[in-house]
């Protein structure tokens, strides 16, 4: 009978927290915490084009420089 009573106590109180908003609020809370995750992903992503574009801008400027050198002997 424990189980039984235990079980209606947990469903009662889900009842009562969804008809005051605070199982919504639960929802959104994790809805934001998806979002603020994917957020930090296309942060991380964003971040590495960008380290590969200096990286890229990098190499072009030195091999300018070779060629500059080269040409100058």
């Amino acid at each position: 009978m424990k189980k039984s009573h235990s079980f209606a106590l947990a469903i009662a109180c889900a009842a009562l927290l969804a008809g005051c908003g605070l199982a919504e609020v639960g929802a959104t809370a994790a809805a934001e915490g998806s979002s603020a995750a994917e957020q930090a992903k296309q942060a991380k992503e964003m971040e590495a084009k960008v380290q590969k574009k200096i990286e890229e801008a990098q190499q072009a400027e030195a091999k300018a420089r070779e060629a500059a050198e080269a040409a100058s002997q």
